[in-house]
């Protein structure tokens, strides 16, 4: 299999915005380990009782979450970052990529994110590690899917 019919998760990246909204400085959160992105849909129900009996569903607002569990780093930027974000309730933009957000054809999402969990994990045999989960916060700049041309 040539290596361009899949991407390996461990090739994939998530940013922090540094700089500003319109002219981005993108920093890579690099004590991250696992990542998931949960996009989906919410659902307005258009059954009738000219339906036929079947139950009819028109898609609405897309929503978004992202996991990502990342190793505990006293000091480390991306760390403090999150951590701040989530103590004193400001937002972060980030960019959730499947590549080096410089690599033509890395995509993902970028939004301006509230943390909602910041959640401190303690196993007796393996290092500290946080579950931080993301969500888009109501800003200015709506979320969007970023194509890297």
């Amino acid at each position: 299999m040539a290596a361009t019919d899949f991407q390996l998760g461990m090739n994939a990246k998530v940013y922090r915005n540094t700089a500003t909204y319109a002219s981005p400085t993108w920093s890579e959160i690099t004590i991250v380990r696992d990542v998931t992105l949960n996009l989906s849909s919410g659902e307005f129900d258009a059954s009738t009782r000219g339906t036929g009996g079947w139950r009819q569903t028109a898609r609405t607002l897309k929503e978004a979450s992202v996991d990502i569990n990342i190793l505990y780093k006293q000091g480390d930027a991306g760390y403090n970052a999150l951590r701040d974000s989530y103590l004193n309730g400001t937002l972060i933009d980030m960019a959730i990529m499947s590549d080096n957000i410089a690599t033509s054809g890395s995509e993902g999402l970028r939004a301006e994110m509230d943390v909602f969990e910041f959640n401190r994990g303690e196993p007796l045999e393996e290092g500290l590690t946080i579950d931080v989960t993301v969500k888009p916060r109501p800003s200015a700049n709506a979320p969007t899917w970023m194509i890297v041309p």
